[in-house]
């Protein structure tokens, strides 16, 4: 085995690069939404408000006046975790695309819903975290019958699918950024914040 590394020093590297380009290379066939002259052009108005449903801003704006119309401390407890996980979401999601700084695919149409600084990188998706992290989130705290829970699993699988088809994302994008929101609601669950552990924050409301 030693002799065989000694032979083959960059095994590694070449995995990883072969790795990148059939990422590349799906991702590229997989953006048929990507432009009006894509292949599946027609279906991009429809790609664009899927995009929108996992965007970050309507997520928050409407757990904010949940929050403030919402008479019920139950209900105040439940969405002010959703908040707290909406907000570490977004913090996470900014800091390992500012570290990795993979640019979005060439054939991507820059024209995003309300974007940052860092969203001109594509590595997590946000999207696809955001609707890991929400799907966990509802199912776990909402009591839904099984069609309404099925069709929750389905928009956030749609969520991550519209990233590619867009050209938002690469493939390995997505798929690692539904495995960090599903990883980041047990850091939710584990830091969930109660009357008990924080009474002054929930002082406020």
């Amino acid at each position: 085995e030693e002799d065989c590394m000694k032979l083959n020093p960059s095994f590694l590297g070449i995995a990883l690069s072969s790795l990148l380009a059939v990422d590349l290379w799906a991702s590229k066939r997989l953006g048929v939404c990507a432009g009006e002259g894509s292949a599946w052009g027609s279906a991009r108005p429809l790609m664009k408000v899927i995009e929108v449903s996992g965007h970050g801003i309507p997520w928050l704006l409407g757990t904010c006046y949940g929050l403030c119309q919402s008479g019920s401390s139950a209900v105040r407890e439940v969405l002010l975790n959703l908040l707290f996980a909406l907000l570490l979401d977004l913090v996470l999601v900014a800091v390992v695309k500012g570290l990795v700084k993979r640019r979005r695919p060439t054939h991507n149409k820059m024209d995003m819903f309300v974007t940052i600084s860092v969203d001109k990188y594509s590595f997590p998706s946000g999207h696809a975290t955001r609707a890991a992290l929400v799907c966990r989130f509802v199912l776990h705290h909402l009591v839904l019958a099984v069609p309404l829970r099925v069709l929750v699993v389905l928009w956030a699988l749609i969520v991550g699918v519209s990233r590619v088809m867009l050209g938002r994302h690469n493939v390995t994008d997505v798929l690692f950024g539904l495995l960090l929101g599903y990883a980041l609601y047990s850091v939710v669950e584990y830091c969930w914040l109660s009357p008990l552990s924080a009474p002054a924050l929930f002082a406020l409301w």
